[in-house]
């Protein structure tokens, strides 16, 4: 492999560990936050690193970018993880890691109904389904 594809590679697992991490840290957090706190004080550690990493604000080109770009926010990022939170509340953290670890089938799914030209399921995405599901539950039944 080149150096490139090393970095990425190595970058996305960093990221797999990071995210696999915050259902556990998220469940402790619990014990003395609400949801709705724990949402807040994310995305302005989010905040606080985007604006350290990048401080140059980026322009508004159109109104209509902007709000779809809101919208994109507010249904794929923050009602995401305030549910996540609320679901955490309820069960345990590996019952939740489990349940959203299907979420990119249910997008390929959606996607292959809503984008017919676009999206094709073929026989690798079901055999790759299958044996991400086995090993999640190897792994939560361990």
């Amino acid at each position: 492999m080149d150096k490139k594809a090393t970095i990425g590679h190595i970058t996305a697992l960093i990221t797999i560990v990071i995210w696999g991490t915050t259902f556990i840290s998220t469940k402790i957090l619990l014990t003395d936050f609400t949801p709705i706190e724990i949402l807040f004080f994310r995305f302005l550690i989010g905040l606080l690193v985007l604006m350290a990493i990048y401080p140059k604000r980026l322009g508004i080109k159109d109104k209509k970018q902007e709000l779809t770009f809101a919208g994109a926010g507010l249904c794929g990022i923050c009602l995401y993880y305030l549910l996540e939170n609320i679901a955490l509340t309820y069960t345990m953290a590996s019952n939740v890691g489990v349940i959203i670890s299907v979420a990119p089938f249910f997008t390929a799914v959606l996607s292959h109904v809503f984008l017919k030209a676009e999206e094709k399921l073929k026989a690798g995405f079901f055999v790759g389904f299958i044996v991400s599901m086995t090993g999640i539950c190897l792994i939560s039944f361990s």
